[in-house]
């Protein structure tokens, strides 16, 4: 198995036909840093243009798939940190990846981490994952697709609870629910993904990017006027005081002084 490893990703070969790439940013908790995402993109870029490579497994830690955004740079930056053309820029590479892609979640995956599974076309859980959006406890909102693909996995309510409480739910709800298609032992979590990412290299290429394509297609016009609603309302919610000792508050490591207006 050939590995190659960048600053933050490692890449390795497990099937024919198989692409793993393993979130590797440890000191940070895999967050989606500009830089992990920039490099994300780019391995799915190289990935796409590959005709050997037919589907892709995204995994994390056994500890945690990623903890989501880089707060610390959002609370120093405010909107402009969310608003960052590159940064948008690599979450659009990654939603218009082509070829099938398998999440194999260990851990927590909490806010853009959820954001970034919810991306793949599959999601292989292990017992131990938990998904969630916690943005809400630190006075913000899901700002890159929870609001809208959530509730097209779990409905409105279920959807709701998770978002409005920012607590996660575990992976057998996710599993209950929609979220995951499988729930595994997380010692077989990224190993069932790749058995499953390797039956489905198999199959012929252009009919499985036809058929990503025509289930992507079933929601599209809806989810993207929904993208771009759900961006303008994190930009109003990046106004707010609350938004603001929220995530002052996180880097601090204290609990916030929400004011409530």
């Amino acid at each position: 198995m050939h590995d190659s490893k960048h600053e933050f990703l490692i890449s390795s070969s497990p099937a024919e036909g198989v692409q793993l790439i393993e979130l590797h940013h440890l000191a940070k908790r895999n967050c989606l840093s500009k830089q992990v995402l920039r490099e994300l993109a780019g391995a799915l870029r190289h990935a796409e243009a590959q005709s050997g490579i037919r589907a892709v497994v995204l995994t994390g830690q056994p500890e945690f798939f990623s903890a989501g955004a880089d707060v610390a740079d959002m609370a120093k930056r405010g909107v402009d940190a969310y608003l960052d053309t590159d940064r948008l820029g690599y979450w659009k590479t990654i939603e218009s990846f082509r070829k099938p892609l398998i999440a194999a979640v260990n851990g927590y995956a909490f806010g853009g981490g959820f954001e970034l599974a919810l991306l793949a076309d599959i999601i292989i859980a292990g017992t131990n994952a938990k998904f969630g959006l916690p943005e809400v406890k630190i006075g913000a909102i899901p700002g890159d697709g929870g609001t809208q693909r959530l509730p097209l996995l779990v409905g409105k309510s279920r959807a709701m609870r998770m978002i409005l409480s920012g607590e996660p739910i575990s992976a057998e709800e996710a599993g209950q629910n929609g979220v995951v298609s499988e729930v595994v032992d997380p010692s077989m979590t990224v190993s069932t993904a790749v058995t499953l990412a390797s039956l489905i290299a198999k199959r012929p290429a252009k009919a499985i990017e036809l058929a990503k394509e025509a289930v992507r297609r079933s929601t599209r016009s809806i989810l993207q006027a929904g993208l771009l609603m759900e961006r303008e309302l994190v930009v109003e919610v990046f106004r707010t005081h609350d938004r603001d000792e929220g995530h002052r508050a996180f880097v601090e490591k204290r609990a916030p002084q929400f004011r409530h207006d």
